[in-house]
């Protein structure tokens, strides 16, 4: 079986800037014996032939190819030929390995002890981490100079 992306230009779904992305609008699984050969791009051609319209990508279930398996939502990146996750906020930015990184490293990266302790979110507003304490409720910040979490 080959799984192949639909993809479509749109504004940047997340609204964060106003560049054009090819966003994953579905994900379809498409028999071998009907896809002319191994070459990605023979079974896209068949893809667009087939359903009479769209662009398509070849994703892989494995993520053997374009990095990961395509879902609805992800963007294709033309220029890495990979498929990316969506920006989850507007302060992150892709590291060497293409994930979206926070500006300040998670707290679990610096104390793994800590991340059974708090229930931990993303302040993208001040940009930085925050966490309710799961003991009492209460709520802190993470010092990531200091690596430790301060009393809100």
């Amino acid at each position: 079986m080959a799984h192949f992306a639909e993809i479509k230009q749109k504004t940047d779904p997340t609204g964060f800037t106003s560049d054009e992305h090819w966003v994953v609008e579905r994900v379809i699984v498409v028999d071998n014996k009907h896809v002319p050969s191994d070459e990605h791009v023979d079974g896209e051609t068949w893809c667009h032939n087939f359903f009479k319209s769209g662009t398509w990508k070849q994703t892989s279930y494995h993520g053997n190819f374009r990095s990961r398996y395509a879902g609805i939502g992800d963007v294709y990146d033309t220029a890495k030929n990979k498929f990316l996750s969506p920006q989850p906020y507007a302060s992150w930015s892709l590291d060497v390995t293409d994930e979206w990184k926070a500006p300040v490293n998670h707290p679990r990266e610096a104390e793994a002890q800590h991340e059974l302790d708090y229930r931990i979110e993303w302040d993208e507003t001040n940009t930085k981490w925050t966490g309710i304490k799961r003991s009492d409720e209460s709520n802190w910040n993470w010092d990531a100079s200091g690596l430790t979490w301060v009393s809100a």
